[in-house]
């Protein structure tokens, strides 16, 4: 150990220096415990550093424990801790993650208010774009065929209106990750990102592009692909390269490099493409879903994801996804599970809906249900949503077709219903269905399905879906022993809120207070919504809209009637999506 005088001061000052060098160094490189780095330290530097403080300068009073290192020595050692703090504070948590030690990883979700006047917009351009078959289909959700889909369910109903879409987070793509902005969406299964070799589309230009040049992992493919949604389309080819989601990187994922974006929907949009979470079973191209890698690649402790939704627009967080497991903090109580009743979609099967406490009938035997993280409102069949929107004050636009059903033959169909007529019958007994009992009820007051393709069908099947609706509608109230005249009265008043053809209902925002619960009834159990959480509120003071939560989704079979829980319903019930198990499961979110 040297001497401890004062013309040795700047030899100690250096071995401070040298140090606070190595500590750095170690914390910042090695990220090992401070005991360790010390073992890189001369003997005398670490005996130095221990007992220097205790050791009072040549003419101070005996026990003063200044440091006798002087003041430039002090600013050093200041520094060298300030870093260190700084430093530890940066790196503990990358030292021992929550991730690493229960296994699950986690994405922070970005919010934005909802945006009526965009949404509008989108909807508008897509109407004008195309026929009345296709455009009607898109507006109800039918899927075109797509010959790069694989299995069964090549041609099923994507429900996609991305425009409501509130729920955004970032991943990587490539090494090193190329950022985006993605939904994270459980009603589809495929991963798209805009292609820097987008040159046509102008959506593409307001949008992060991925660069597979810029890329060490990119492996080329270049089939093509094209996907159809609810309110727009994309069409590109098939790359494949690292995806890094939070803290995982999920190796050789295929996705789609879309160089098509025409609609209006992607152009207006806050993300940049879409993550899918659901089933291989609806994944363009049969590619394996990111998911599916996840726990392919052993990447995650549980084959199990969940979504929270913060509610809360006061606060920046908009929620989080845990990927494998679930964090407690996140919900109230236990959870209710339901098995997926079809690999698709998480499918599930949901019981009665209630208004108020009162059934509508129409889920009392069990009605398919999603939850699909990638829409914002609650969308179900047209006569469901019509009853809903009515007891919640909900205007809609008169129908006609709905007026004349009621007017001229409301008093038959109700005493066919009287004389117990099978009710899926009574619409082609009075002419107004070219079939007997073979369409489901629902199917949308402007939907075509006539795949003649011919346009003049159009206003028949209107007629005979408002007819079915009709007969629905009537046996609740017959249910409750109603009066005829009650009846018709209440069917007229029905037909004065369906929803109007951009699928929004407003309701007055000083009526929330006495507007009813609206419950939906999963695994025995009734999750419930109140007016505040079913009625979404835009813009502010004079101008504030508030608008119903529930739109009229009509699917036809073999795929529907079906309901879909988006955000609204998710928002408020913390959800868990256990693949290894196949179940669904509820909590009250916290």
């Amino acid at each position: 150990m040297p001497r401890r005088t004062a013309d040795d001061a700047s030899g100690r000052v250096v071995l401070w220096g040298f140090y606070i060098e190595v500590l750095e160094k170690c914390v910042v490189f090695g990220l090992f415990s401070v005991l360790t780095c010390s073992g890189t330290l001369p003997d005398s530097s670490l005996s130095l550093l221990l007992l220097a403080p205790q050791s009072p300068l040549p003419g101070n009073p005996p026990g003063d424990r200044r440091s006798d290192i002087g003041l430039p020595a002090m600013g050093v050692l200041r520094r060298g801790i300030a870093a260190f703090l700084l430093l530890s504070l940066v790196f503990l948590p990358l030292i021992n993650p929550a991730s690493a030690t229960d296994g699950t990883f986690r994405v922070g979700l970005k919010r934005r208010p909802l945006d009526m006047n965009s949404r509008i917009a989108a909807r508008v351009a897509a109407e004008d774009s195309e026929s009345a078959r296709a455009s009607s289909a898109r507006k109800f959700g039918f899927r075109e065929s797509n010959s790069l889909a694989g299995g069964p369910d090549a041609d099923i109903v994507a429900l996609k209106n991305y425009m409501d879409a509130q729920y955004y987070g970032e991943i990587g793509v490539g090494t090193p990750p190329q950022k985006f902005t993605v939904i994270f969406d459980t009603g589809s299964s495929n991963l798209w990102v805009p292609s820097s070799k987008c040159y046509f589309s102008v959506a593409c230009y307001f949008h992060s592009k991925y660069k597979s040049s810029q890329s060490n992992t990119y492996k080329k493919n270049g089939k093509s692909a094209e996907i159809h949604y609810g309110t727009g389309a994309i069409s590109g080819f098939f790359s494949q390269d690292y995806v890094k989601v939070g803290d995982l990187v999920v190796k050789d994922q295929d996705f789609i490099e879309a160089t098509r974006e025409p609609s209006v929907t992607f152009l207006v949009a806050k993300f940049d493409g879409i993550l899918g979470l659901g089933f291989q079973e609806i994944s363009v191209g049969n590619v394996v879903p990111l998911w599916y890698k996840m726990v392919e690649q052993s990447l995650v402790k549980d084959p199990v994801f969940s979504f929270w939704f913060n509610r809360n627009a006061e606060e920046e967080e908009g929620g989080e996804i845990v990927f494998g497991g679930v964090d407690p903090k996140h919900f109230k109580g236990n959870h209710t599970y339901v098995p997926v009743t079809r690999k698709g979609y998480w499918q599930f099967n949901m019981g009665d809906v209630l208004v108020g406490g009162h059934s509508t009938g129409i889920c009392s035997g069990s009605c398919a249900a999603i939850a699909d993280s990638g829409t914002s409102l609650i969308a179900g069949p047209t006569a469901t949503i019509t009853e809903i929107n009515h007891a919640i004050g909900a205007a809609g636009v008169v129908s006609q077709e709905c007026k004349a059903v009621v007017s001229q033959y409301g008093q038959t169909i109700l005493e066919l219903l009287l004389a117990e007529t099978q009710p899926k019958k009574i619409c082609s007994q009075i002419g107004l269905c070219a079939f007997d009992g073979t369409r489901d009820v629902g199917i949308g007051i402007e939907s075509v399905v006539d795949n003649s393709g011919d346009k003049s069908s159009l206003g028949s099947d209107a007629m005979c879906s408002a007819c079915e609706m009709a007969v629905v509608w009537m046996q609740n109230r017959l249910r409750q022993n109603q009066t005829q005249d009650q009846i018709l009265s209440y069917i007229n008043e029905l037909c004065n809120r369906l929803p109007s053809p951009m699928g929004e209902s407003a309701v007055d925002c000083n009526s929330l207070a006495t507007l009813p619960s609206v419950s939906f009834t999963i695994g025995g159990k009734k999750f419930s919504l109140s007016p505040e959480q079913y009625i979404l509120k835009v813009g502010d003071g004079p101008a504030a809209q508030c608008i119903s939560g529930f739109t009229a989704l009509d699917i036809p079979p073999p795929r529907g009637p079906l309901w879909i829980l988006g955000d609204i319903f998710m928002g408020v019930y913390h959800t868990v999506f256990d693949y290894g198990n196949m179940k669904v499961g509820f909590a009250e979110a916290a």
